[in-house]
């Protein structure tokens, strides 16, 4: 079942065993171009646009809350909120990963600007996760087919992929997580699966039954949901056995992420995000 209307809670989605009440849009303030969203411990959305200041504060209820980073980002991607509130932002085509404090206060950098590298960081990455020890995992998806592990300080540790569509290569590498297990999630996107590699790029195995997945976002259980191109949000259970799929908007959702209480968010490139509000 993809989703339903219901009298009392307007459309209804389901994801396995969650049921969830779509809000869309969302957002109370107009936003741009978005690229991805991410939430911080406070239930913060940050939304990452391509037009005006690339980050968007949003509070718990949508509303407005600040604005930051004009002038530091050239085409905003992938973000992603560490759990001490590290704001790391990919900076597609400046071939960057930036990081700042949620004030907008840069901290730190990787790669150089404007200097893209092939078969090397970077050249036109797209998303960036971390794992449990601190490590930095960064899909290197337009002019490289790669994925480059950092450590903690910002080091380089290693790089696997390159094209293809067999076990450990890529055709568009766009999305990354990372398990509470540390197994490397990837979305390949043109190969239409998640590829799942240990912490050292090993190849485990691959989550088929989608199409063109876009990003990926995982709960503390281990549940994982991605984005694809169908458009929908296809759950899967930490072995990688589908639990459900729905639908909630009309065009591609690009990023997805969650909060703490369960709930889900998703951002289009129209600039509308969506609430998936866990009911039960």
């Amino acid at each position: 079942m993809d989703s339903r209307t219901d009298g009392a809670f307007g459309l209804v989605a389901v994801l396995g065993a969650r049921r969830y009440r779509v809000i869309h849009p969302w957002n109370r303030t107009e936003l741009g171009h978005l690229s991805q969203l991410a939430v911080d411990s406070a239930g913060r959305v940050y939304a990452f646009q391509r037009t005006g200041s690339p980050i968007v504060v949003l509070n718990p209820d949508g509303e407005f809350v600040g604005s930051w980073g004009s002038g530091a980002i050239s085409d905003a991607h992938g973000i992603c909120i560490a759990p001490d509130d590290r704001v790391l932002l990919v900076d597609r085509d400046a071939h960057q990963v930036l990081i700042f404090d949620t004030a907008g206060r840069l901290q730190s950098t990787i790669g150089e600007r404007h200097r893209p590298r092939f078969g090397a960081p970077f050249n036109h990455p797209t998303d960036i996760a971390v794992a449990p020890d601190g490590a930095l995992y960064v899909s290197d998806g337009y002019g490289n087919a790669h994925v480059h592990c950092f450590g903690a300080d910002g080091r380089h540790r290693l790089t696997w992929g390159g094209v293809g569509s067999g076990p450990g290569e890529f055709s568009t590498p766009h999305g990354v997580w990372v398990q509470p297990d540390g197994r490397v999630l990837v979305s390949d996107r043109e190969n239409n699966r998640i590829q799942v590699f240990t912490p050292d790029g090993k190849f485990l195995t691959a989550w088929g039954e989608l199409y063109h997945p876009m990003d990926i976002w995982g709960a503390p259980d281990g549940t994982v949901f991605v984005t694809d191109q169908a458009p929908r949000i296809v759950a899967f259970a930490p072995d990688g056995t589908v639990l459900g799929r729905c639908k909630v908007v009309a065009t591609i959702g690009h990023g997805i992420w969650g909060d703490r209480q369960g709930n889900l968010f998703q951002c289009e490139h129209t600039g509308r995000l969506t609430k998936l509000e866990l009911m039960d």
